[in-house]
């Protein structure tokens, strides 16, 4: 049987370490840095390990709609996911994940864009 890349990787303990260096690399950003302004970084660490660990195949389920609801009210651009697209691929690269593996673990991202992305309003 094949190890999913939760397993692959390491399991929790490693994605909770990409994911913390993710939020540094992230927090320090010019362009995405701004959103974590006001938030509780904890909690949102938290619930990121579960998303990325579900990502990579791993024992934790994270829904779209949580995904939206918690995002309604940001003014994200596509510009900001890409962004944040390419700290992760970096970040996953600096741990030594397999080029394959990032690509997947990416388009975990891109086929939520249209949940995250704000609507431009058309008149």
């Amino acid at each position: 049987m094949e190890k999913t890349l939760f397993e692959k990787y390491g399991g929790f303990s490693a994605i909770s370490k990409i994911v913390l260096t993710f939020y540094d690399r992230m927090i320090d950003d010019e362009l995405v840095g701004p959103f974590f302004d006001d938030v509780d970084l904890s909690r949102l660490i938290d619930h990121q390990n579960k998303f990325v660990t579900s990502l990579m195949g791993g024992p934790a389920s994270f829904s779209d709609t949580h995904i939206e609801r918690v995002h309604r009210n940001m003014t994200i651009e596509d510009r900001h996911l890409d962004r944040l697209k390419e700290i992760m691929a970096q970040t996953l690269s600096d741990f030594d994940v397999e080029s394959e593996d990032i690509e997947t673990i990416l388009d975990g991202f891109e086929q939520r864009r249209a949940i995250l992305v704000e609507k431009p309003n058309v008149n």
